[in-house]
């Protein structure tokens, strides 16, 4: 695959829109709660062209909630197959990807898309890559499964997601607290 014709590439949360606006973003890929309501910050941004998709941030099965899916995966992919295949030559691109916080759905839809564009880079460079664009970076592990199978890489995107996890508990213990109280513990337990 191609690379991204994008040269910024940037992780937010909803609160953190409005601040990217002046930014020139080219590409939007929004995962929200289903239904979520219009997010009024786009209105401020120039001409963009943005994709959402609506699932949970949840790794076990919740009643009256959407568990990520392969699909949800799939059309991440797809979304970044769309931006490689739509490069021009010499145009730089801004792609800005959102979640509700910032830090797990996004995250991981950002690193499934540069394990995508970015093939024969190692898993670990892959991370650094992601920490270099969202230093609180905790992706959903779910998602992050769904990427590895789909992209072929018998594990080892996983693998490196606990040495990930690992690595953000001691930059910040708070995550161990976070995590536990929002039902993510086996995410803990994967670093440990």
């Amino acid at each position: 695959m191609k690379p991204l014709s994008i040269s910024t590439l940037t992780i937010c949360g909803i609160d953190e829109l409005p601040a990217q606006s002046s930014r020139t973003v080219t590409h939007v890929l929004s995962i929200l709660d289903p239904n979520w309501p219009e997010l009024e910050a786009f209105h401020a941004y120039g001409t963009h062209h943005r994709t959402t998709l609506n699932f949970h941030d949840i790794i076990d099965a919740d009643e009256g909630k959407i568990l990520p899916q392969p699909d949800h995966v799939s059309e991440i992919l797809k979304f970044g197959k769309s931006l490689a295949e739509s490069k021009v030559e010499g145009a730089e691109g801004h792609l800005l990807i959102h979640c509700h916080m910032g830090i797990s759905r996004s995250t991981a839809a950002m690193l499934s898309l540069l394990a995508q564009t970015y093939p024969h880079d190692s898993e670990d460079r892959l991370f650094e890559r992601l920490r270099q664009i969202r230093p609180q970076a905790w992706p959903n592990s779910l998602m992050i499964q769904y990427a590895d199978d789909l992209l072929g890489r018998k594990g080892k995107l996983v693998d490196e997601l606990r040495r990930h996890y690992t690595w953000q508990i001691k930059r910040e213990p708070n995550y161990l607290e976070w995590m536990a109280r929002i039902g993510r513990s086996r995410e803990i337990e994967m670093a440990i």
